[in-house]
């Protein structure tokens, strides 16, 4: 009997700084927290173990927050976690340059953790003050140094464009500072102002790139990380594609576990409520600590699934219910997405107006 695969997500909230931008679930790192979370995430665990029999565990990810204020948590989780993940499982740990060492590293790389998300962000000093982070471009590129020392063969760092008055140098020079790195993927995002966030309540009094230089933006992106050997697979991720996030894009399933993480799993998605203190009180008292669920019928269950996986660059398979090609067949026909070779994918304007044809087809 073949193992069905899965994936696990474990949400570490704890931030030294919230940064402007941020809209997840976040508090303060306080020493207090941590073995609220503990509990938390080892009831949680014990609790949702038996959905787990006979599942093939092939990616772990850890993210937040910061996990990496959170390292004897995650060796608690991974001993706990251990004996039910593949050997070549991918396990993933997101960290900011700010606390990055070397001994931090390989730390992480005992635990058994093997892939690494940098939040770098920039690599050009003003636009990290313009993102409020507290890490310089000099640091950030001795994180991912010290990473690579400390044995990580698969460092992947976040990067971010139409930030408030970035201008064409400032994005060029982050983008030339790439080819001396040893990265093995990117992400790559435009800044969007979420609610309830610190640059959501200064929006107004905010300058942002034109929609033209947005673009420019991105097609210099494009260039130098595939000149770089980083291909693009995804709207956004460029390089080795990432088992975790490939998962989330393909609707394998996945449990999330903290406060805030959502899981998708037997067709259904659930949320976690964001509050840590509530989240474990539930835990404690033999409770849900669920505040959101949803079951989409068919065939809004099939249009969502496409929509998600059309952000892969290589598309979805063509051989699809008559009613469902029916709504694909107007994209088409808009040069939104193409039909080549039984697959179905965004063309080249398709992948800049994702957002536009994914509503079409939910």
């Amino acid at each position: 009997m073949v193992e069905e695969e899965t994936s696990i997500y474990f949400h570490v909230p704890f931030c030294t700084k919230k940064c402007p931008y941020c809209h997840f679930y976040v508090i303060p790192n306080h020493k207090s927290f941590h073995q609220v979370l503990e509990d938390g995430l080892s009831l949680e665990w014990e609790r949702q173990l038996p959905l787990l029999l006979g599942k093939k565990i092939i990616s772990i990810y850890f993210g937040g927050g910061t996990p990496t204020l959170f390292v004897e948590g995650i060796k608690k989780i991974l001993e706990k976690v251990g004996a039910n993940f593949s050997l070549d499982c991918e396990i993933t740990v997101e960290a900011n340059p700010e606390d990055a060492s070397l001994m931090l590293f390989e730390t992480l790389r005992k635990l058994g953790v093997n892939r690494l998300s940098l939040g770098v962000q920039s690599l050009d000093d003003r636009s990290l003050e313009t993102l409020e982070r507290i890490h310089s471009a000099k640091k950030a590129e001795e994180a991912i140094f010290q990473a690579f020392r400390a044995g990580f063969e698969n460092i992947s760092i976040d990067l971010m464009y139409d930030l408030p008055n970035q201008t064409e140098a400032s994005w060029n020079y982050s983008l030339s500072r790439l080819k001396d790195l040893p990265i093995h993927h990117l992400s790559l995002y435009n800044l969007t102002i979420e609610p309830h966030t610190s640059f959501y309540k200064r929006r107004d009094k905010l300058s942002f790139p034109s929609d033209q230089m947005s673009l420019q933006f991105l097609n210099r992106a494009i260039i130098t990380l595939e000149s770089l050997g980083l291909k693009r697979y995804e709207i956004s991720a460029f390089g080795r594609p990432s088992i975790h996030n490939v998962g989330y894009w393909t609707s394998r399933p996945f449990l999330g576990f903290g406060p805030s993480a959502f899981s998708y799993w037997e067709e259904k998605r659930f949320r976690n409520c964001a509050n840590l203190q509530r989240y474990t009180r539930s835990l404690k008292m033999r409770k849900s600590s669920v505040d959101f669920e949803e079951k989409l019928p068919y065939p809004q269950n099939l249009r969502e699934k496409i929509a998600v996986q059309l952000r892969l660059l290589d598309g979805i398979d063509a051989n699809l219910p008559e009613e469902i090609l029916k709504t694909l067949e107007p994209l088409i026909n808009q040069n939104l997405l193409v039909r080549k070779n039984g697959r179905i994918f965004l063309s080249e304007t398709g992948l800049l107006f994702h957002d536009t044809v994914a509503s079409q087809i939910v």
